[in-house]
């Protein structure tokens, strides 16, 4: 005998899966890295990401919008009439069941007849009203009894399922027997909660209540509190339902509500729930309203569950603001979410979630010294290999591929090799590399046959001849005209490309990235990132050049290599007292003291490219007279592409005439 298993598969739906690839966070950082560039603080940079989204997933602001559109559909869509229209129902037909039996009972008496079909002419317009005159009614219709038995159950149901969700579909065609059982349950629940108010509960006492009623309860409340804040939150969306209808249709229904399984017992102990809900949850919602406008009619049970999810919607609001203290996408609730928007929603904040995280928790985000949140080092080395690859493309692109005889920052190779050193770009022996490891093995004791471990020791590099290492100044342009011209973020995104690149490739060279506007500052990439667009005006080209002829004298062995992007005429030159002195148009001594600084550059070899950034013809004029004092270039970029002129002309610099190929974006 063999026993088959049947396996049965569906949707993964116990949280994250499981087997999701791991959150893709270069988007996101190359987005916060450019809104940062552009000016904002790397925490308004990721809120502004994660307000925006991805490529593939809606950001807050989306998700926002759909909250809302769901919440204007709901209110548009129903009205709070249902119940009353059914009762309506029942009752016409309870009384044309009558009228159909009386007309055919010729048993009858006439005068009973008469006054019972008066009785039925003359009730209320009011359909509370006439239920409740029909109370004491002897119905001569088995079918009109019966209907009009069905309005004290339906009624029942429907105050039962505004406080217990599920309890209009569960107790249909309930029995006697199960309608004591929720009268037994009503009370055994307010003695708790009148104990637990009270301060006088325990957990015994919610244990034995749950083993004996816990059938009504779906939600499965695994303590006292969470039972609470269940039924208030339903209880509190009944009153809201309530005080959403209109005044004839709220006294309609409280009239009404005495008929309830034909029991003010019942009205009473709902009362008494209530009462207690309110005094133990005091901060739910309890006197707000909702207008709804729509046509399709809501029973209580139905309406209570719609202003809850009209409640939720308006907590999934008020999370996806982010707007409140201490606030984080944690708190976001994915199951809430899930529910009112679908499962999609709710994997994009999840994913939200988890970005924001690791951009925290992984090291792309750390604090300084005052507390705010900078890019670290390790999200500005992934930046920077990000933008030196755009850059090797346009490049590639511009110009071709290039002859790979000196890739990398190695000369000519000699033919003879050395043991490898820290910060070592030449490619590796591998002969004498795997040699070495064989000896070190066998005089281990070991078998190379078994297979061979390399040690760092056992490494040697190709030895090449020696080449000229360069001392670059970039100089960049921080006028305001080159944030008001969009010029801002293409020149930080050059300079970290252009660092990326000489602390990877060629690490025997020296970067110095100095900005100038109304003074000039030397600074570290870290800072030039976050630098904001400054308002104050000057191109102190000046200041600029006499911190570049420091930072040469500074690496006098080094080649020295000049970068400047401008988009302007120097403005403003640096006084002897160490002010800055400014004036537009640019003024003559400006001009004089600028060009005398440049020549000294030039007198000390220094190879210089200047980036002119814009069409102004007086500009032009001034930046090829600079050029051609020192035997310069001048390079005129469109503003997308000044990366790659500029990595272009430090790679040029660099091997002076040779051939160089892409493999230093690698």
């Amino acid at each position: 005998m063999s026993v088959h298993h049947r396996s049965r598969y569906g949707r993964y739906a116990g949280g994250p899966d499981p087997l999701a690839p791991p959150v893709d966070l270069a988007e996101a950082l190359d987005a916060v890295a450019e809104d940062v560039m552009a000016g904002y603080s790397p925490r308004h940079a990721l809120q502004e990401y994660l307000r925006r989204g991805g490529r593939d997933r809606d950001g807050l602001d989306q998700l926002a919008r759909r909250v809302q559109q769901r919440r204007k559909d709901l209110l548009g869509k129903h009205k709070l009439d249902g119940t009353l229209n059914e009762v309506q129902k029942l009752l016409e037909t309870a009384v044309l069941e009558e009228r159909k039996q009386l007309a055919r009972d010729v048993r009858m008496d006439d005068t009973d007849r008469a006054f019972r079909e008066m009785q039925l002419q003359n009730l209320p317009r009011s359909t509370a009203a006439a239920v409740n005159e029909l109370a004491s009614y002897d119905w001569q219709s088995s079918t009109a009894r019966e209907a009009y038995e069905q309005i004290k159950d339906l009624l029942g149901r429907e105050v039962l399922d505004q406080r217990f969700a599920g309890m209009k579909q569960a107790l249909e065609g309930a029995t006697d027997e199960d309608r004591a059982a929720v009268a037994q349950m009503l009370g055994d629940l307010n003695d708790l909660l009148d104990k637990h108010r009270r301060g006088e509960d325990t957990d015994a006492d919610f244990q034995e209540f749950m083993a004996k009623h816990g059938q009504f309860f779906p939600e499965n409340p695994q303590s006292v509190e969470e039972l609470i804040d269940a039924l208030a939150q339903r209880a509190a969306a009944a009153q809201r339902m309530l005080r959403s209808m209109s005044a004839e249709q709220r006294e309609e229904l409280m009239q009404l509500s005495a008929q309830a399984f034909g029991s003010p017992e019942l009205m009473a102990q709902l009362g008494q729930l209530d009462a207690n809900l309110q005094a133990l949850r005091p901060g739910e919602d309890w006197s707000g309203s909702e207008r709804f406008e729509g046509e399709e009619g809501l029973g209580l049970g139905d309406g209570t569950g719609v202003l809850q999810d009209l409640a939720e919607l308006d907590e999934l609001a008020e999370q996806l603001s982010q707007s409140y203290n201490g606030s984080r996408l944690d708190d976001l609730d994915l199951e809430a979410l899930a529910r009112q928007l679908g499962q999609d929603a709710a994997v994009s904040a999840r994913t939200l979630a988890e970005i924001e995280k690791a951009m925290h928790d992984g090291g792309f985000l750390q604090r300084n010294a005052d507390g705010d949140l900078k890019l670290s080092p390790q999200a500005m080395r992934r930046l920077g290999r990000s933008l030196l690859r755009d850059t090797a493309k346009q490049l590639s692109g511009r110009q071709g591929r290039r002859d790979t005889r000196v890739a990398g920052a190695a000369g000519e190779q000699t033919g003879s090799s050395r043991p490898w050193e820290f910060g070592d770009a030449e490619p590796w022996d591998v002969t004498r590399t795997i040699t070495n490891a064989i000896r070190r093995t066998i005089a281990d004791g070991g078998d190379p046959r078994r297979g061979l471990r390399l040690a760092v020791d056992d490494i040697e590099v190709t030895e090449t001849e020696a080449r000229t290492q360069a001392a670059v100044a970039l100089l960049v342009d921080v006028s305001f005209s080159m944030a008001a011209e969009g010029r801002w973020v293409p020149m930080k995104r050059t300079a970290l490309a252009l660092h990326h690149l000489v602390s990877t490739k060629f690490r025997g060279d020296r970067l110095q990235l100095i900005s100038f506007g109304r003074y000039g500052q030397s600074m570290d990439i870290g800072e030039l990132t976050a630098l904001p667009p400054f308002r104050e005006q000057g191109t102190n080209l000046h200041h600029g050049l006499l911190l570049a002829g420091r930072f040469f004298r500074q690496h006098p062995s080094m080649q020295p290599v000049l970068l400047v992007v401008t988009d302007g005429e120097p403005t403003a030159h640096l006084l002897a007292d160490g002010d800055s002195w400014f004036n537009y148009p640019p003024d003559a001594e400006t001009i004089r003291i600028t060009v005398a600084e440049l020549d000294r550059l030039g007198r000390a070899g220094v190879q210089a490219t200047f980036f002119r950034l814009g069409n102004d013809p007086g500009l032009e004029r001034f930046i090829q007279k600079l050029a051609r004092r020192i035997d310069g270039r001048v390079v005129a970029p469109d503003t997308g592409d000044l990366g790659a002129a500029v990595v272009g002309e430090y790679l040029r610099a660099h091997f002076r005439g040779r051939p160089f190929d892409d493999d230093w974006a690698g």
